[in-house]
């Protein structure tokens, strides 16, 4: 079995809607079939028996060494605690090939499932051992390295729940939610909005005392000191047990607590003061230590804090103890587990001293000994709910501490006996602010009840009924793509919303180009969906992205598929037919929001098919009203746009929109019959986002199709009285159309320079120039930059052949290098003559005619 081309599929895909691995997977004439293999599968199960079940999903199915890679893949991620449930295996056109899928919830643990999966299948072939602890280990291991962690995640997660789209910025706990200008981003528990001021006064612990002092918080007194004699005077001044801290500091490190005497103040000066060279000395307050998280305005939650803690049995040492604590698997390392295992060090067994103990001391039976003087997660502690039983003027009192320091989200520090009595009947005192608090002491408790934190600071980002998005537009199709996206993004404009656009000449923010080349994919969807000048996102979404990487957003509102044609790179990816193509196409409209619409060509059997795939509303559009799938959906009471004369019509049941097509210029008055399409596709694609119809009037009249606002589609130019044409055209599909948009131009003589990419099959190459033979007095074939894996002269050759049979051609030239072929026809030119050019590098050779132009 050899696995082969490894992809990441980040988005809704042409599989699922689920992020999975897509892996090519050869197998040899025994691997297609385990049931040959002696005792395979009972050798793959005794050394993974968790896997699931290895049965063909249809009768005609055979199970294959692939549909044991892909059980085992998932398997392996389930029982490593992943939540991933989707799977599948896909035979191709190719013996013993198959496209295997599984899905993921982080990336590196699916590739190092697949990896993982591969050993395994590998043992039981060979009946060799197989490690299935350590292999869960690691990837256990690695989904704690990279997943996010509780606070971030349950923030994450209710975003989820309302829909708001996210996506993760980096390896850490930076996230955005929201799409362009509507977006916001977090780190952690701290928001784009949370000040770095505030930040910074939390940190100061001095300051922050001072501060909520004047606001009229109550805090414990007490200074900074710098020395460890000037910590014992501190400490002298306050004539009551004592509390060092570092200045600058978080998690509770360095933090000491009821201590009275000097070596002990001397000692924690020492611990704190490696943290940060300012301590604070100051009265330690009687009680529990609470934590209550403000967000916004707001008291949300509230724990009571334990330190870390163990109940002698009269038989087991303290470190047995802490051992047997420390085995619950509630308890990891660091932040990623709902419990911290309790740190047994040398705090630790300096705490187990001041209650004279050591750690192989055997306490008595229900005897409680504390490891630690401050009750903070991080080092083992435990939290109890108590959210429920704050007083008011005690909520109060944290909500004026955030405020007074100037956080959005804030976790106030509090010690008192009980939360059920204000601050100033107890003799209570807020201890500290903190900037990003923990959220998991809040969101699973280790008793009481869970709160939905998370879905409180969304709240605060987002309001009630806002998810976060811009209108989203995305385009696909085999002809028309790239003007339909720019007609859109430009009616988008008129309104005066700042549009995001990618197709394949780049990325453009408001006009402005960004990135260059063909940006048709995810990445740079992505992108474009991450600037934050962005209000509206129009996308061309490419097949090759869809295949290589899935879909660059979760859903879109509006998805126009234009046509379906022949020649789109079929062959490629195991996309063999026109059907295969449609499927790949279709997974933009699977993915539109209920609440959104598919714009489908009627005309085209296969885009109209796709109406049945759509979540939301189906908008219709063909030239002939009379088609019966128009007359049946206006009927129904459903969109539909249409050419009646010289008219384009947007109808629902009575009501009618009709827009002159002398008022369009992209369609030159109504005579080239694609552009009347990709005008009747942006119409309703705007109708779809609510346009006002003005709007859309306006901006259809003034988009120019010239070489600036759509380079190289069907740019019209002068030269000496001759008409040039240069298009991007380049499959039999898009000829045809340009051929039918030229028969209504007259000419004396036309002719026409065309090349071929190698990424085509040779049938789509011979036809195109099979169908310029019968439309052109001349064809000059050319070899362009790129030949795409062909040997040289390979393509020219293919175009011959296509004119074999030329019923018009009587003139054929071969020339080496586009521009050159650009002159050539040029110079054959005569006033009132018609030459269609077809470009490769579109910008470079409409620079060129334009400089060609500007000689005469």
């Amino acid at each position: 079995m050899d696995v082969s081309r490894i992809r990441v599929l980040r988005g809704p895909n042409l599989w699922s809607r689920h992020t999975a691995i897509e892996a090519i997977v050869s197998c040899n004439e025994a691997e297609r079939a385990i049931a040959g293999i002696a005792g395979f599968e009972t050798k793959l199960r005794e050394r993974f028996p968790q896997m699931g079940f290895l049965e063909p999903s249809s009768k005609k199915e055979v199970v294959s060494m692939a549909h044991a890679l892909e059980a085992a893949a998932l398997g392996l991620q389930s029982e490593a605690g992943c939540p991933v449930t989707f799977s599948r295996t896909v035979p191709t056109l190719e013996a013993g090939v198959y496209q295997v899928i599984v899905e993921y919830s982080e990336e590196d643990v699916g590739k190092l499932a697949f990896e993982i999966a591969q050993e395994l299948c590998l043992a039981a072939q060979q009946d060799k051992p197989f490690d299935l602890a350590g292999a869960l280990a690691r990837l256990q291991e690695l989904d704690e390295d990279i997943r996010l962690g509780p606070s971030t995640g349950s923030i994450v997660q209710a975003a989820v729940t309302r829909g708001i789209p996210f996506r993760r910025l980096t390896g850490g706990s930076m996230v955005q939610f929201g799409w362009g200008s509507r977006q916001r981003r977090i780190q952690a528990a701290e928001t784009n909005h949370t000040s770095a001021i505030a930040e910074s006064i939390a940190q100061d612990k001095d300051l922050t005392k001072k501060l909520l002092n004047a606001a009229g918080v109550p805090v414990p007194m007490g200074r900074v000191v710098s020395s460890a004699e000037d910590a014992w005077a501190a400490a002298q001044e306050i004539a009551s047990p004592v509390v060092l801290k570092p200045r600058d500091g978080n998690q509770g490190k360095g933090v000491a607590v009821n201590i009275t005497a000097r070596e002990q103040v001397m000692a924690a000066f020492e611990v704190a003061s490696k943290i940060c060279s300012e301590v604070i000395v100051e009265r330690y307050l009687p009680g529990h230590d609470f934590r209550l998280l403000v967000v916004g305005n707001q008291l949300v939650a509230a724990a009571r804090r334990d330190p870390p803690q163990v109940i002698g049995d009269g038989v087991h040492t303290i470190r047995q103890l802490v051992d047997q604590v420390n085995s619950d698997p509630l308890r990891g390392e660091g932040h990623a587990t709902s419990l911290t295992k309790i740190r047994f060090d040398a705090i630790a067994l300096a705490t187990l001293v001041g209650q004279n103990y050591t750690a192989d001391s055997i306490p008595q039976q229900g005897v409680r000994v504390v490891l630690r003087n401050n009750a903070n997660l991080s080092t083992g502690g435990t939290a109890t709910d108590v959210t429920e039983d704050v007083h008011p003027e005690l909520a109060a009192r944290a909500v004026a501490a955030a405020q007074m320091v100037g956080l959005d989200i804030c976790g106030v520090d509090v010690v008192c006996n009980n939360v059920h009595q204000s601050l100033e009947e107890q003799e209570g005192g807020v201890v500290e602010v903190n900037a990003a608090p923990g959220l998991r002491m809040h969101i699973s408790p280790s008793y009481g009840k869970g709160r939905a934190v998370g879905a409180a600071i969304m709240s605060t980002m987002f309001d009630d009924g806002d998810n976060g998005r811009i209108p989203l537009v995305a385009v696909a199709g085999t002809n028309g793509k790239t003007t339909t996206v720019r007609l859109i993004a430009h009616l988008l404009g008129r309104k005066g919303l700042r549009v995001g656009m990618t197709n394949s000449d780049g990325v453009y923010i408001e006009k402005q180009r960004i990135d260059t080349g063909d940006c048709s994919g995810p990445r740079s969807a992505r992108n474009v969906l991450m600037h934050p000048d962005v209000d509206a996102a129009v996308f061309e979404t490419a097949r090759g992205g869809i295949l290589r990487e899935g879909l660059g957003f979760d859903r879109c509102d509006v998805a126009v598929v234009t046509n379906i044609g022949m020649g789109d790179h079929l062959g490629l990816s195991y996309i063999s037919t026109v059907e295969d193509l449609s499927v790949v196409k279709r997974v933009i409209v699977e993915n539109v929001s209920p609440t959104g619409h598919a714009v489908l060509n009627a005309a085209d059997p296969m885009v109209a098919s796709m109406a049945k795939s759509c979540p939301g509303s189906v908008t219709f559009f063909a030239h002939d009203f009379h088609h019966p799938l128009m007359t049946t959906h206006r009927a129904q009471g459903h969109r539909v746009v249409y050419q009646d004369g010289n008219f384009i019509v947007a109808a629902k049941g009575k009501q009618e929109h009709r827009l002159a097509l002398q008022e369009i210029p992209l369609t030159r008055n109504g005579t080239i019959p694609f552009q009347i399409e990709n005008a009747m596709a942006s119409i309703a694609a705007a109708w779809a986002l609510n346009l006002d119809w003005d709007v859309i009037r306006a901006g259809l009249g003034s988009f120019v199709n010239d070489a600036d606002t759509a380079p190289g589609r069907f740019n019209v130019f002068d030269y000496r009285g001759a008409t040039l044409i240069a298009d991007y055209g380049h499959n039999p599909d898009a000829i045809q159309a340009l051929v039918r948009a030229i028969d209504t131009m007259p000419a004396k003589r036309r002719s026409v320079v065309i090349s071929g990419a190698g990424d085509r099959r040779d049938i789509d190459i011979r036809h195109q120039t099979e169908i310029l033979g019968d439309a052109f007095d001349e064809v000059v074939l050319y070899q362009d930059q790129c030949q795409r894996g062909r040997a040289d002269g390979e393509v020219l050759g293919l175009l011959r052949e296509g004119l074999k049979n030329a019923r018009r051609t009587t003139a054929i030239e071969e020339i080496n290098g586009e521009f050159i072929a650009i002159d050539t026809a040029l110079s054959h030119l005569s006033p009132g003559d018609l030459c269609l050019i077809l470009v490769d590098q579109v910008e470079e050779a409409l620079a060129h005619i334009a400089t060609r132009i500007a000689e005469v």
